[in-house]
């Protein structure tokens, strides 16, 4: 495949991957009061812990049956940078699940985009480079799309936790996009690295899981919930399986910088999907969880980002290798 094609390639299944992702934002929220419900003394971050340690665990296990010949011939760089991003990529999604108890779906994953603008000024302050007015356009389009998203007032300085703990989990997905760029790890296969990423969130929320426990036997209570069980294998089969086996393999085609503001696509998925999924998933599950409505934050902050990634692909970043 030549590389323009490649290029092409890589774009629409990554555009494919945010759909999955889109899709993760309604399920959680769907999880989230059907964990409480069947743990009433849950606190936040053992739901955060019961969103994330099934889907990582049941990933994790599909991976090393489908991929168990590859394992057997596991690299130091391929251990090493799984571990990397799974440790970053546990932090991040630990403070987006818990925002997202606090937040709407649409709002946390536009919110999540953050990166897109930290990404290109790491790389220029790395390199010691000026990435190109273009580059700065689009982070100045996300950074003004995520103030009005977060109702960023300035004379309060005041954002909720919600939004504030989404934006930090955007710190720890970047350290995830910019792995996946070091050409150090450029021989790396897919499917091993994929699997050690899987299996270090797996472990790592499971702990989480059952010391925040109110008693260790609600760890396993969920387990035999209908609902919680179909949310979790959809998050796992297509959030989780799908997207990021696509993610490690596509994403080093293109640039981290193109990458960031590529996956800015994710949250026009959520945003649509939250108008008519929630209902949906409530009486499926018989909890809480309403439709969004379109409201002028969403629908300006979510142009202004959604602008950004256009503007970018029409003349993508010329590729530079990684330190």
């Amino acid at each position: 495949m030549n590389p323009r094609a490649e290029h092409r390639t890589a774009i629409w299944l990554l555009v494919l991957a945010n759909l999955f992702w889109g899709l993760s934002f309604p399920l959680i929220k769907a999880i989230v009061p059907t964990v409480a419900a069947l743990v009433p003394d849950a606190g936040n971050w053992f739901i955060a812990a019961m969103c994330l340690a099934p889907r990582f665990l049941l990933a994790t296990l599909a991976l090393a049956v489908l991929a168990r010949a590859q394992l057997r011939g596991l690299t130091a760089g391929e251990l090493r940078q799984g571990l990397v991003m799974g440790v970053a990529l546990a932090l991040g999604l630990l403070f987006q699940n818990d925002g997202l108890q606090f937040t709407s779906a649409s709002t946390s994953a536009f919110l999540t985009q953050f990166y897109a603008i930290m990404i290109p000024a790491w790389v220029a302050l790395r390199a010691r480079r000026w990435p190109g007015g273009r580059i700065w356009v689009c982070g100045a389009l996300v950074l003004a799309g995520v103030a009005v998203l977060a109702r960023f007032d300035p004379r309060t300085m005041h954002v909720g936790r919600g939004e504030l703990e989404t934006l930090l989990s955007s710190v720890f997905f970047m350290g995830q996009i910019l792995m996946l760029e070091d050409r150090r790890y450029a021989a790396n296969r897919p499917l091993p690295v994929t699997a050690v990423m899987f299996a270090t969130q797996a472990v790592a929320f499971t702990l989480m899981s059952f010391l925040t426990a109110p008693a260790p036997a609600d760890v396993i209570r969920p387990w035999a919930s209908g609902p919680f069980l179909a949310f979790t294998g959809l998050l796992t089969l297509i959030c989780t399986l799908g997207s990021f086996t696509l993610m490690v393999k596509w994403q080093p085609k293109i640039t981290a910088t193109e990458a960031g503001l590529l996956y800015c696509t994710e949250p026009l998925f959520t945003a649509v999907m939250a108008l008519f999924l929630p209902a949906v998933f409530s009486a499926w599950a018989g909890v809480h969880y309403p439709n969004e409505v379109l409201t002028w934050h969403l629908l300006l902050g979510g142009g202004l980002i959604t602008v950004a990634n256009i503007v970018l692909q029409l003349k993508p970043p010329s590729r530079h290798p990684a330190a």
